[in-house]
């Protein structure tokens, strides 16, 4: 089965066949790309000086999906030769396990470099996921995404980050 361009689910993540997917959904003549940039988020052991022990994800996967459509359409207008693919996975994530990963395809570095790092900015802002995170002693939900889509303030800053 092909690797689709977006996905959420409880599949580990593969960075790599996500950018050979990009490269199998056409669009451009093979051999045009000069770049391929990946992001992987990774649970980590602690945060807030607490020692975390796992996450757990939740989300409303078709709206999260249609944000992750917006982000890569957002992605091509901004950045028009660059192509993107973008996972997440829900359940519980130990320790070192990859959250989400994006990948982005363009004939330059520069923009593949900042297409990936705007769309982790607007996944945060904008994509209905929650995380719970479990450490020693309690649980906690960590607040999700609470942009609106149509926020432009929120988009300027995620392209100000992902430009900097």
């Amino acid at each position: 089965m092909p690797t689709p361009l977006l996905a959420i689910g409880l599949d580990p993540l593969d960075p790599g066949r996500m950018a050979a997917a990009i490269e199998e959904a056409g669009g451009v003549e093979t051999g045009t790309d000069g770049a391929v940039v990946t992001f992987v988020g990774l649970v980590r052991n602690h945060n807030l000086g607490r020692r975390v022990l796992y996450l757990e994800y939740e989300a409303y996967g078709p709206l999260a999906l249609k944000a992750f459509e917006r982000i890569r359409s957002e992605i091509a207008a901004r950045w028009p030769d660059t192509r993107l693919a973008l996972h997440h996975r829900v359940g519980r994530l130990d320790i070192g396990e990859a959250s989400i990963a994006i990948a982005a395809r363009s004939p330059h570095r520069g923009n593949a470099y900042a297409a990936c790092r705007y769309a982790i900015e607007r996944v945060k802002q904008i994509a209905p996921i929650w995380k719970r995170e479990f450490f020693e002693g309690g649980d906690v939900w960590i607040e999700g995404a609470t942009a609106n889509p149509d926020d432009t303030g929120a988009r300027s800053e995620a392209e100000r980050v992902a430009c900097a």
